[in-house]
């Protein structure tokens, strides 16, 4: 077993494992780890904890050594670096008139590396970009592409409830997340309340999904027909939460809906029940009806299609000029797509 400690490096975005090598620390130390790319400044998030010795790939890297005062130091320099780098990149991107926006610079802790994140829309060649940049900066520098959800994680801010993102506090990796979860939670269709700050589906979604999913599974659907002390009544609200339903009982007169615990009723038909055998045989003797209409349907449309062609024959009769584009001896439809395909000027442009 090998014990490591989970790093968030940057104090913020995913926290990774690190092996201890030794080391004693605890939850919140600054930390100087050593990566792939070189020494980075982080801060320990996750206790310390034992992995398999058959899962190397989980440790990210090895924790060098707990950060003393001249390090801090050394990462609040970096940090105003990476304010003016951000500025310079951003310049020189309008310079290069590039589609992307620049999210962040980030310096390595031993200033050897500069990575620059950004999104776009699609592939950018900035390959003039990075020529220009390390003409500038005189090391190397990387540019990375990333998704709405890691600029949000990179950016931070509040989510709807108030409280720190969860990709900025506690949330290591991104789960999917689908608006089937949305609808099984009975919450509004609005985009601008189910969605966060990256423009997605809120990732709280998928936090309470098994629960839903559970009551889902034993409550009574809207429109099933229920046994009550009161008499029998049809659902026509369900609330998850409380677990209780909304009733309007089967009467002469109007009665108004009542809210009962879920436990209280008795399901006596379900909205979706199997037709007995003698509707079976009323609705196996329906499709010959459609059938037939389906057959007139098409007759009549048959008919309505020989009706155009004779119509276009008369006007091609009728047309005195020997121009065989003339719009009047062709299908008017097909004289707009001719016309559409024939002066396209990107068409043409591809074509060359």
């Amino acid at each position: 077993m090998i014990k490591v400690i989970g790093v968030r490096l940057h104090e913020r975005g995913k926290a990774w494992y690190f092996d201890l090598d030794g080391l004693d620390l605890r939850n919140g130390d600054p930390v100087v780890v050593k990566t792939e790319q070189g020494s980075e400044f982080g801060v320990c998030a996750i206790e310390p904890t034992l992995i398999p010795d058959d899962r190397p790939e989980l440790i990210r890297g090895t924790i060098l050594r707990l950060a003393d005062e001249q390090d801090e130091e050394h990462y609040e320099e970096n940090l105003r670096l990476e304010t003016e780098a951000t500025r310079i990149c951003q310049e020189r991107i309008l310079a290069h008139k590039l589609p992307m926006h620049l999210v962040e610079a980030q310096y390595l802790f031993d200033n050897r590396n500069i990575i620059f994140y950004f999104t776009a829309d699609g592939r950018v060649d900035f390959r003039e970009l990075v020529k220009d940049l390390a003409s500038i900066f005189h090391t190397r520098i990387e540019l990375r592409q990333i998704g709405v959800r890691d600029e949000a994680r990179m950016m931070g801010g509040l989510g709807i409830c108030g409280r720190e993102l969860c990709c900025c506090s506690f949330l290591n990796n991104f789960q999917p997340v689908s608006i089937k979860m949305a609808k099984e939670q009975n919450l509004s269709m609005n985009p601008g309340k189910i969605s966060g700050t990256c423009g997605r589906l809120l990732c709280c979604l998928n936090f309470e999904q098994a629960a839903y999913e559970d009551a889902n599974r034993r409550l009574p659907s809207r429109g099933d027909h229920v046994q009550t002390a009161k008499g029998e009544g049809v659902i026509e609200g369900v609330n998850l939460l409380k677990e209780t339903v909304l009733i309007r009982l089967i009467r002469d007169d109007e009665s108004e809906p009542m809210t009962l615990p879920a436990s209280e009723v008795t399901v006596i038909h379900e909205r979706g029940r199997k037709t007995s055998s003698k509707e079976s045989d009323d609705s196996s003797a329906r499709p010959s009806r459609r059938s037939s209409g389906r057959c007139s349907a098409r007759s009549s449309g048959r008919n309505k299609k020989e009706a155009d062609q004779r119509a276009a024959g008369e006007r091609k009769s009728s047309c005195k000029c020997q121009d065989c584009s003339c719009p009047q001896r062709q299908n008017p439809a097909d004289a707009e797509i001719i016309h559409s395909e024939s002066f396209d000027p990107e068409e043409e442009n591809a074509d060359e």
